[in-house]
């Protein structure tokens, strides 16, 4: 199985990486897709806005939704995340090199999102690299039968694994 998981334990570390990761692809002509995200911190306020970059050209599309300071609960738009589900779909009907998915999370693990989308591209031989965090580690081993290579949140480390026959095999 070509997936490996990215995990950090530093607040946007993870999409920091996997951005940079993505834009060194993209840099040496490789046919990337999925989605990165940047998070756009607010001053005064505790959550930062989330918006995801369907690779390679866009659209950008936030993915959080505005629950006030006081809230607690999933500030996940699950409309906004099915939105980039479906674009992301419209460009693996060509041909890519590699999937890159920010966030193997939440809707993931209970089936929704980007899940089938991931397994797709499993199945059909492509190199997936996605993040997870501890809440959703084990949904994510589940999914992977464990057979996910795990990989620090290191450029380097990402791109040499991305390198790693992966890429230059298909």
């Amino acid at each position: 199985m070509q997936i490996a998981s990215v995990m950090s334990s530093e607040r946007g570390r993870t999409d920091r990486v996997l951005a940079e990761v993505a834009a060194v692809l993209l840099a040496q002509g490789l046919r990337v897709a999925g989605v990165v995200q940047t998070n756009i911190e607010k001053p005064g306020r505790s959550h930062c806005d989330m918006d995801v970059k369907v690779l390679p050209d866009g659209p950008v599309i936030r993915i959080n939704q505005e629950l006030g300071t006081s809230a607690r609960g999933c500030r996940l738009d699950p409309g906004a995340l099915e939105t980039a589900v479906a674009q992301v779909e419209a460009t693996l009907a060509g041909e890519i090199d590699i999937l890159i998915v920010n966030k193997f999370g939440k809707h993931e693990g209970e089936g929704r999102g980007f899940r089938t989308l991931i397994a797709d591209a499993v199945a059909r031989g492509i190199p997936v690299v996605t993040g997870v965090n501890e809440l959703n580690r084990l949904a994510f081993e589940d999914f992977s039968a464990g057979l996910a290579m795990p990989l620090a949140a290191d450029t380097a480390e990402i791109l040499g694994w991305c390198r790693a026959d992966r890429i230059s095999a298909r």
